[in-house]
């Protein structure tokens, strides 16, 4: 059986040899280097900016992109019908092709993180070391965590505030770097699109740009999102141990800081929800205005066969709405929620609409293909292809973030132990 072939259904002139190859993850791909992206952008905010206010999101967002980037490639590795050779994209890496840079431009993001993570925690590792190194009659844990920690100090044991200085310059000059390293990182997925001169859709110039601006959005809304989730259990938690750190005063105290850091990334988020808007109605336009020789089935496509998805459902409940939610003053944390989850729906049924929509028109001009998600699995296709291989590529980074989260005091290094 064809690649392609369980999930398309042709309408009309399609030629025998047409399918819809690029499935589900090829959605999920740009998807999750966009989060990656977007999370990145918004610790930068607060390390190169110095936007105070952002500072405990800041935090919390970096150890969260570093979650979030194992698991970029991880929708090629499982579309790919011989996924070991993925690695030779890393091992031979060049700049003759789009997709063979990404080798070269996901390795020098992961050294740009990992690094600017090390300055930060730096400080925190070595306290760690030399406070369990202390400890007698250490448990299992912590001598585990000893390990951990030793291995992390990397032998630079000198916190003195000279040397606690020249980290934060450190940190500053990485997270400038980053900014473009991390914007490249998705630019380049919409380049690789924006590059297909065979596909009417794709074609145009804009879309690398348009991209990289939903990607910061959707990356800001789902650090929002987790960070409202995480505050929340921090809460539940304080109202049911009863300790110095866990406290009905301590809740307070979350429940007002939560607020306050996402009225303020709220803003941000706004800010950059607007140029993606602006951005995807331009290009929109453009093409109407030009009418170009395939704008027939392109305004065929656009506004018939995909006018729920691309109108009602990308533009209407994943833009205007949330645009209306945090424009309205007042934000709460329940319509804070409601914002995020819909943006990052709306990023979603973007990307959906350029790898979908751009597949679903015959290159005869004459016909159109359905995809049809594969929900419940058959085979190891539908596994990967299917519902079951996108959600596993989404929940991923959060078992990751969870284990990280354990050595990388993402609320502060006050609360560390």
């Amino acid at each position: 059986m064809v690649h392609g072939e369980l999930w398309t259904v042709k309408e009309l002139f399609v030629t025998p040899n047409e399918y819809i190859y690029w499935s589900v993850q090829i959605v999920m791909y740009p998807f999750m280097t966009g989060l990656v992206a977007g999370a990145f952008v918004l610790s930068s905010l607060y390390h190169v900016f110095g936007i105070k206010q952002l500072k405990d999101i800041a935090r919390f967002a970096l150890v969260f992109s570093f979650a979030l980037l194992p698991a970029a490639p991880l929708p090629i590795m499982l579309h790919l019908q011989h996924p070991f050779r993925g690695i030779n994209v890393l091992m031979t890496s060049h700049f003759t092709s789009a997709i063979a840079a990404f080798g070269i431009v996901f390795s020098t993001y992961g050294a740009i993180v990992a690094s600017e993570l090390w300055f930060l925690y730096r400080k925190h590792f070595v306290e760690q070391s030399l406070f369990l190194k202390k400890r007698q009659d250490k448990t299992l844990s912590e001598k585990l965590y000893y390990l951990i920690y030793t291995a992390l100090t990397l032998g630079a044991y000198d916190i003195s505030e000279e040397a606690l200085h020249k980290d934060e310059k450190a940190i500053k000059i990485l997270a400038a770097i980053g900014i473009p390293v991390a914007c490249f990182l998705h630019g380049y997925a919409g380049f690789i699109f924006g590059s297909v001169k065979a596909n009417a859709l794709w074609m145009t110039p804009l879309m690398p740009v348009i991209f990289i601006m939903s990607a910061i959005v959707s990356g800001i809304a789902l650090c929002m999102l987790t960070y409202i989730v995480t505050m929340e259990i921090r809460k539940i938690l304080a109202c049911r141990k009863q300790s110095p750190t866990y406290s009905p005063e301590c809740r307070e105290e979350i429940k007002s800081v939560e607020i306050n850091v996402i009225k303020m990334t709220a803003k941000y988020l706004l800010f950059f929800l607007t140029f993606a808007i602006s951005l995807e109605l331009l290009d929109l336009i453009f093409r109407g205005y030009t009418a170009v020789k395939s704008w027939d089935v392109l305004r065929s496509v656009i506004y018939g066969k995909d006018f729920t998805s691309i109108f009602i459902l990308q533009y209407g409940l994943g833009n205007l709405i949330p645009f209306i939610l945090f424009l309205t003053p007042g934000l709460t944390i329940r319509r804070a929620i409601i914002g995020v989850l819909l943006v990052m729906f709306g990023v979603f049924m973007m990307r959906w609409n350029v790898v979908i929509g751009g597949q679903s028109f015959s290159l005869t001009f004459a016909g159109y293909m359905h995809y049809h998600l594969p929900i419940i699995p058959h085979d190891m296709e539908t596994l990967k292809e299917g519902l079951f291989g996108a959600l596993g590529v989404f929940i991923s980074p959060f078992i990751l973030f969870y284990f990280l989260a354990k050595i990388f005091p993402i609320f502060g290094l006050k609360e560390s132990h």
